[in-house]
């Protein structure tokens, strides 16, 4: 049946080839997304004393006065500096973010081999700590699912849409009460992708607490805090296990990660039990502008913690990629537009399974958002999933509704649920309510019976040979994104991303871009094997 579609085998060929050189170096690399990241898992949370993140505020300070300094990790200096001045992690980061202790300089000391070992062994306890508290995480998940039960695939997903964790968890205990399984939480823009964008003159999102936030059933939170916030993120956690309790299924929570942010929102997803991350690195590339050894160093990183703790990672549809359209100065059809699309995807979901993730930790994105403003949609659509269920037969697929607001959107539900019947083994349904709390129970109550009614037709049938528009949809998407992994081999990301020079990308390659590492020592590797 494939072989009417085009070269199937070449495309995962190219795809592989192309992941086995960039995964490689991906991994040999760090970022100081990656830094930040590893000060979160030896235990630095919080706020610094001018209300920066703190983490973030210690990398930024231990760089300052050395760009260089990433390629050796902050993971040694920050260990001797903890033993040198007898502090616990918070505390030590907190003097390194106001100046008081400079790890540049306190990082001579490994020069001296009794101290190197007793900082490696310091940095190797941390290490353990933290890995001991994302399988606890991951136990705690196994042992509430086999409590409580689990919901019928595909789980019926919705977006929480209050800002404030106060709202966001009454929002997020009527979701779960009106029959969703599986809610989901975007998370802030971290701090420097809020610098870029100000330097590239975008307007940033900013988050300003509500005066009198209080959370589901009354209770009064510490303090306000953004929804997507590691803060809020634990209250959510066990808000949702007290309702999943109540109605006697596990209900599962995911996160979108934004770009430069892929390696945090890992850690804190292992922390927090949040059993599904929507990370994609090539959406980072091409629709944020991030360079493209950065973003895929970052996702190779938060790939490794997400494999450990048993997060899921969904894997979007790919991004719209314009950049061939404005060289040429004509606009591609959609066909070549969802090609181009599937070939990043395929790439993504390649570079994932060589960082380690086993297919069912993988969640293939089923359709492009745009396709439903397309003529034809049903059809087309039915041609992607099968393609997709080609491309990745052991993974399985979500189908995430896009933003409504246009006149088609309205037709999106039975597009799905047509292209369901031929899409196999399905992970969520994602949708994108736009209605009040009345009538909430009664679109999720909607929404399942779609999605039930659909895996029983695609469990009592075989998928059979696409024609017409399909057809030409199967046989279009599959050369064009052969096409586009072929000028990506040959001509590098120009080909899909554009000028480097665009949008809110890095000032400094050295500093903010992905550096080989030069440390060969990896506290976590005992525990997680080698970063290869």
């Amino acid at each position: 049946m494939t072989a009417d579609w085009g070269p199937i085998d070449r495309l995962v060929a190219r795809a592989d080839a192309l992941a086995g050189a960039w995964g490689a170096r991906a991994r040999a690399s760090t970022t100081i997304g990656q830094e930040r990241a590893i000060l979160r898992l030896f235990g630095v949370t919080g706020l610094d004393r001018s209300g920066r993140p703190l983490a973030g505020a210690a990398v930024d300070r231990w760089l300052a006065s050395d760009p260089r300094a990433l390629s050796g990790g902050i993971a040694l200096p920050f260990a001797v500096s903890l033993l040198e001045y007898d502090l616990e992690p918070q505390q030590l980061a907190l003097e390194v973010a106001s100046g008081a202790v400079d790890l540049s300089l306190e990082g001579e000391l490994l020069r001296e081999r009794d101290r190197r070992v007793l900082a490696e062994a310091e940095a190797a306890r941390l290490a353990a700590a933290a890995v001991e508290r994302i399988d606890a995480q991951r136990t705690v998940r196994r042992e509430t699912v086999d409590l409580l039960g689990e919901a019928r695939r595909p789980w019926l997903g919705v977006t929480l849409r209050e800002p404030d964790v106060g709202g966001a968890l009454n929002e997020a205990v009527g979701l779960i009460a009106a029959g969703f399984d599986l809610i989901q939480i975007e998370i802030p823009i971290v701090r420097e992708l809020a610098d870029r964008m100000t330097d590239a003159g975008l307007e940033v999102p900013r988050w300003e607490p509500r005066d009198g936030a209080r959370g589901a059933a009354g209770r009064d939170l510490p303090e306000p805090a953004p929804t997507g916030s590691q803060r809020a993120l634990a209250h959510l956690r066990e808000a949702a296990d007290q309702a999943a309790a109540r109605r006697r299924s596990y209900v599962r929570l995911a996160t979108v990660a934004r770009a430069l942010g892929a390696p945090e929102g890992a850690v804190v997803a292992a922390f927090e039990r949040i059993d599904l991350i929507a990370s994609d690195a090539m959406a980072e590339i091409v629709a944020d502008a991030v360079e493209p050894d950065r973003a895929l160093s970052d996702h190779a990183f938060a790939n490794r913690f997400a494999r450990r703790a048993g997060t899921a990672v969904i894997v979007g549809p790919g991004p719209l990629v314009v950049a061939p359209d404005l060289v040429s100065g004509m606009p591609s059809d959609p066909t070549t537009r969802a090609g181009r699309a599937l070939a990043l995807q395929l790439l993504g979901v390649t570079l994932a399974r060589s960082d380690g993730l086993p297919p069912e930790q993988v969640i293939v994105g089923a359709l492009p958002p745009w396709l439903i403003d397309e003529s034809a949609p049903g059809a087309c659509a039915i041609a992607e999933v099968m393609v997709r269920r080609a491309l990745f037969p052991r993974h399985p697929l979500a189908f995430i509704e896009p933003p409504t607001g246009t006149e088609r959107s309205v037709s999106w539900p039975y597009v799905q649920a047509a292209a369901a019947t031929h899409a196999g083994d399905i992970a969520l349904v994602l949708r994108a309510l736009d209605v009040g709390a009345d009538d909430v129970r009664s679109a999720a109550r909607t929404a399942r019976a779609a999605s039930l009614v659909s895996a029983d037709v695609a469990g009592a049938t075989v998928p059979g040979s696409l024609r017409g528009v399909g057809l030409d949809r199967a046989r279009g998407i599959v050369a064009a994104a052969l096409e586009t992994l072929e000028r990506l081999g040959d001509r590098g990301w120009r080909t899909v991303a554009g000028d480097p020079g665009s949008g809110v990308r890095s000032r400094s390659a050295t500093r903010d871009g992905a550096v080989e590492r030069t440390e060969a020592f990896d506290p976590f590797e005992s525990l997680l094997g080698p970063r290869g």
